[in-house]
């Protein structure tokens, strides 16, 4: 006990390093499953990077722990197993102070959302370096001092500094949550921030606890064994409870909570009950419509909406009909639910308006700006603007084409077939194949000409 407690190498050592190696793997499969699982495309921005940065700073920590703290035996010390390389610069600004970094930058912007209702002034890949940057000077000073022992322990008049630095951003995330409080949030933000406070909040007592037991009573072998396998217990405990990804991706981690339930909301408008939100139903009504009635109208019919929607992804424009759709569910939202109204209008600007978003639509500089500086992202004319701009690109690129597509024609023998009191026993879902008749073979007049033609949109392009 008395050697392996001075050079590493105990029974309780490896039980503590098989514990947090699971936890890391837990962590890792809660980070990608929803992209595994459910698919889901990868989003650009600090909704991606923050996450993953996550990751990375729980493996630094729980890998700085290991190393600092002889869990491991080595027949001969060598540079790797620096003090200063672990127990200050792996343990602090690449660890511990990273991850709190991190939940204070989401914080931060759920506070000018939510709060002050607009975009955060400064962007978080600035924020988070700002934040982090009295971590890696006070990091820089112990290196330069070295005040560590061969032990990689710090003498008390270097600890009680330190250990109230680590206090400092912990109050820091308690004065921004508190901030946020009173927001009635639809996912898990708040829930997620104060768990954070709690287990960074904890994993320092522990911390000070271990450092005090060792330093008084520094010859108790197994004092010094127990209190290291708790240390890194509890940091295995934190990596896990600290990752949250519903601050920056809130319907992400709606889905992958949800997993285990038959119901998964695969829309924002879903998820937050927006009415008549999601998919067709067979008992929809449908209705005919005429193509010489604005454009902007005919799109108000959600069959006729959804038709035309197929039709612009067949030709890889569909992001400004799927826009015209999202935007026109946030229309559907009270004016006085501003909450809810946040929450859909920063996902519309996260997926469409924002430089290099998943589906950016073809908008000017002028009506991009006028959403990205709001100052109230709850108005109800946020994207009045933009949606005007899309529906005159959608009525010059694709209005044309779709009339004489075989979407159209799909869309009006399902309307001639209800409108006249049939059932369409067989119809479980939009099947938009080439031919629409019964007749098969030769037969079948759409059969040779449309095998060899496209849909009938056209690739001509028009940029404002």
């Amino acid at each position: 006990m008395v050697r392996c407690a001075v050079e590493g190498g105990c029974p309780s050592d490896y039980v503590a390093i098989a514990l947090s190696i699971f936890s890391f793997i837990v962590l890792l499969l809660w980070s990608i499953f929803p992209f595994l699982v459910h698919k889901v495309p990868r989003t650009k921005g600090s909704g991606f990077w923050i996450p993953v940065i996550q990751v990375v700073a729980s493996f630094n920590l729980l890998l700085s722990i290991v190393m600092s703290n002889n869990y491991l035996k080595f027949g001969k010390r060598n540079w790797l197993q620096s003090c200063y390389l672990w127990g200050v610069w792996g343990e602090a600004p690449l660890g511990f102070g990273l991850l709190l970094s991190c939940r204070i930058t989401q914080a931060s912007q759920l506070y000018f959302i939510f709060v002050k209702r607009r975009l955060p002034l400064i962007k978080s890949y600035i924020f988070l370096p700002l934040i982090l940057l009295p971590w890696t000077a006070i990091a820089a000073v112990i290196h330069l001092m070295r005040p560590l022992s061969s032990r990689c322990h710090m003498r008390a008049q270097w600890t009680i500094p330190v250990v109230c630095f680590h206090s400092l951003y912990v109050a820091i995330l308690v004065v921004v949550t508190a901030a946020v409080h009173h927001i009635e949030f639809r996912f898990d933000e708040l829930k997620d921030l104060w768990r954070g406070i709690l287990v960074s909040a904890v994993s320092i007592a522990v911390w000070v606890t271990a450092y005090i037991l060792n330093e008084i009573y520094d010859n108790i072998s197994w004092l010094e064994v127990a209190s290291r396998f708790l240390l890194l217990v509890v940091a295995s405990i934190l990596v896990v409870a600290f990752f949250s990804i519903s601050s920056s991706q809130p319907l992400l981690s709606q889905i992958s909570l949800r997993r285990r339930e038959s119901r998964e909301f695969r829309t924002m408008s879903q998820a937050l009950g927006i009415p008549d939100s999601g998919v067709l139903t067979q008992s929809e009504p449908i209705s005919r419509v005429d193509p010489n009635e604005p454009l902007d109208k005919l799109l108000l019919n959600k069959r006729f909406r959804q038709s035309f929607m197929a039709f612009a992804d067949s030709c890889l424009a569909g992001e400004s009909v799927h826009f015209f759709d999202e935007v026109y569910e946030l229309s559907k939202i009270p004016e006085d639910d501003c909450v809810r109204r946040i929450y859909m209008a920063r996902h519309i600007i996260e997926k469409y308006i924002v430089a290099g978003a998943a589906m950016e639509v073809n908008i000017s500089h002028r009506s991009r700006q006028e959403i990205l500086l709001t100052s109230n992202l709850a108005r109800p004319d946020l994207f009045h603007s933009a949606l005007n701009e899309i529906i005159q690109l959608m009525r010059t690129n694709l209005a044309r084409d779709y009339w004489s597509s075989m979407f159209f024609l799909k869309f009006q023998e399902e309307s001639n077939v209800r409108s006249n009191g049939y059932e369409l026993e067989q119809m479980t879902g939009w099947n938009f194949s080439p031919r629409l008749s019964s007749v098969h073979g030769t037969d079948d007049p759409f059969h040779q000409d449309h095998l060899l033609k496209s849909s009938g949109c056209s690739h001509d392009t028009t940029d404002l």
